[in-house]
């Protein structure tokens, strides 16, 4: 893994290639290539690093022809290196590759008895050998595709040329994402819609099994047995500048100030005013669901899984079900206990993250009702689902999450106001409440996002610290864990979620003057035991930042550093919370230098296990 474009047509393929590729950059990468031709040979130019040493080894006018495919990767077999990257190629083939070829090493085997030599320690090198001894056998390009993949065992998307056949481009994929562009006279390959946004918005989504053949006038999708398919054409509505930075220095800084704008666009629709009601009309949860089902399983990977547990707190409160939150990465490896009376809600940003699907067909296995929260459309999670419930926070840039998060959050209050009412816990008059509380939200969080100055100031104060505790208690605790995972994320220093109320079971042993707490506070019965806590923290020499809903002159007292946002019910207290946490994670790893929006060792989508 991890970004795939390529182009058929009449534009500078360098151009396009080299374009696509900057916008896949929030991806995470170790290196970068590009496969295209000139003077009607296939030419590769790669290199470890970045984009920009890629460019260094290309020059205006490196490649004449009109296609091309381009890479950028991430490590999964084989170190970081220019032999190692993508494409990769093998006599008149080239290939770029995401997923995992989980039987590779049989296949290099295999084409090893053939005569075959290997340049890599890749699983993706294969491809490219498996292809070329297909055509060396007389096969066409397309057949030829066709019977290498049939041999593959894991997960790909993969974009192919061939020196033979200097106008056709082949994309195929099964469990990794993988689009195709349609465009006039033109057409475009991309794992990710922000590669190719700033040519074309019509868009072809290909599904487990499906080859696409492109040429500069046409597409042909069909299955691996070259059955032809009809797959539709959809028209994206993201606005190319949604993934520009705007003037602000970094994507992720942008994101955190696009968070009125995702939240309104999240809520919007989805709420009745005039009569009080909540609507979701993509997420097939009719009266019957909610009469048949007993419990409610959240699965989600990182920021995901934190969205859940604050779903987990509003879904019990609201709606009396139980709920359990399942990592994706963990459910599957045990027997979990879900049935057809089991809601299972999967949430992913972008909707191919390889855990969350490998749970999502466990929970199917064992008949569970399915729906999603996702960011993209018709990404694989959303087509594997029966509903879906998108977050409407438009592209997202920066690695570390922070608009996607906060609508997620949305969307789960959302569902959870939806199955109450349809479950006869909630008045008319107690939804209509709860719905002006979040009508007020996206306004709120312009008020915290106004003091930015101010929590940036703070952040110069504890920049140099490395070690950091954040406590929280309820549907704060949550907040703490996605507060420590921000700042671990983007500015590499260790810091740490706990519930307030475990302070004394073991992480009170670390704190003094040299770890600083972050303290949630908002009121509620458990407002003077975490002001015990912070008693307890500055009895021991220990710096204390708080973040609270409260005006409370003892705070104010008791803490070095106090940060009031806007109060809200308790549900939604927790979104406007995440925002000065945000600000705060990012301004000291600017300060500490870091690259905020590609964390080394991170990658946006994470679509292999």
């Amino acid at each position: 893994m991890c970004g795939i474009v390529g182009y058929v047509g009449n534009r500078n393929v360098q151009e396009v290639l080299l374009n696509g590729l900057r916008r896949l950059e929030y991806r995470g990468y170790d290196s970068a290539g590009i496969a295209a031709f000139h003077k009607g040979t296939l030419t590769i130019v790669r290199t470890e690093g970045k984009i920009k040493e890629l460019e260094k080894k290309l020059q205006v006018g490196s490649f004449d022809g009109k296609v091309g495919i381009g890479h950028t990767r991430w490590a999964t077999h084989g170190r970081p290196s220019e032999a190692n990257a993508h494409p990769h190629f093998y006599g008149n083939v080239a290939v770029v590759h995401n997923g995992i070829i989980e039987n590779y090493r049989a296949l290099k085997a295999m084409l090893e008895e053939k005569d075959h030599t290997f340049n890599s320690e890749t699983d993706t090198e294969v491809i490219s050998h498996l292809i070329h001894q297909f055509i060396s056998e007389g096969c066409g390009f397309e057949t030829a595709v066709q019977e290498a993949l049939k041999l593959l065992e894991g997960s790909y998307a993969v974009g192919v040329v061939c020196e033979q056949f200097p106008n056709v481009l082949i994309a195929a994929r099964k469990e990794s994402p993988m689009i195709i562009g349609k465009g006039d006279g033109e057409c475009f390959i991309a794992s990710d819609i922000a590669a190719i946004l700033h040519y074309t918005k019509t868009v072809l989504f290909l599904e487990d099994g499906d080859i696409g053949v492109c040429s500069a006038g046409d597409v042909k999708i069909a299955t691996l047995e070259g059955e032809a398919i009809r797959r539709e054409p959809k028209t994206i509505s993201w606005n190319p500048v949604m993934a520009e930075k705007e003037g602000f220095k970094h994507f992720m800084l942008k994101e955190i100030f696009e968070q009125p704008r995702a939240l309104t666009d999240t809520i919007r629709s989805r709420i009745e005013k005039t009569r009080g009601e909540v609507v979701l009309d993509q997420s097939n949860l009719s009266q019957e669901v909610f009469d048949r089902i007993e419990n409610i399983c959240i699965v989600g990977c990182g920021t995901s899984w934190h969205a859940g547990l604050l779903g987990k707190f509003m879904i019990e409160a609201l709606c009396s079900l139980p709920v359990e939150v399942d990592l994706g990465s963990e459910f599957r490896y045990r027997d979990p206990l879900v049935s057809d009376k089991t809601l299972m809600i999967f949430i992913s940003q972008s909707g191919e993250t390889a855990d969350t699907l490998a749970a999502l067909r466990e929970g199917k296995r064992k008949g569970a009702r399915l729906i999603s929260v996702c960011n993209v459309m018709d990404s694989s999670l959303v087509r594997e689902s029966e509903g879906v419930i998108y977050t409407r926070s438009g592209p997202e840039i920066g690695v570390a999450s922070t608009k996607a998060f906060t609508c997620q959050v949305v969307v789960l209050y959302l569902f959870a106001l939806y199955c109450a009412r349809m479950r006869n816990r909630l008045s008319s008059q107690e939804l209509s409440t709860l719905i002006d509380d979040l009508v007020k939200v996206p306004h709120q969080v312009e008020e915290i996002l106004a003091q930015e100055n101010l929590i940036k100031e703070i952040g110069k104060r504890y920049v140099g610290f490395n070690n950091f505790l954040y406590l929280g208690r309820g549907i704060n605790y949550p907040i703490a864990l996605e507060g420590a995972l921000k700042l671990k994320e983007i500015s590499y220093i260790h810091a740490e979620g706990y519930p307030a109320g475990e302070m004394k079971h073991g992480p009170i042993a670390l704190i003094d003057e040299n770890t600083p707490t972050v303290v949630l506070l908002t009121k509620g019965r458990a407002y003077e035991k975490m002001l015990g806590n912070i008693e307890e923290i500055k009895a021991r020499d220990g710096k204390v930042i708080a973040f609270t809903s409260f005006h409370d002159p003892r705070l104010q007292e008791e803490v070095d550093e106090v940060i009031t946002i806007p109060s809200s019910n308790a549900y939604l207290t927790s979104i406007l919370l995440t925002i000065p946490l945000q600000l705060f994670a990012y301004h000291v790893a600017v300060m500490r230098g870091t690259d905020v929006d590609q964390p080394r060792n991170l990658a946006k989508s994470v679509t292999v296990e």
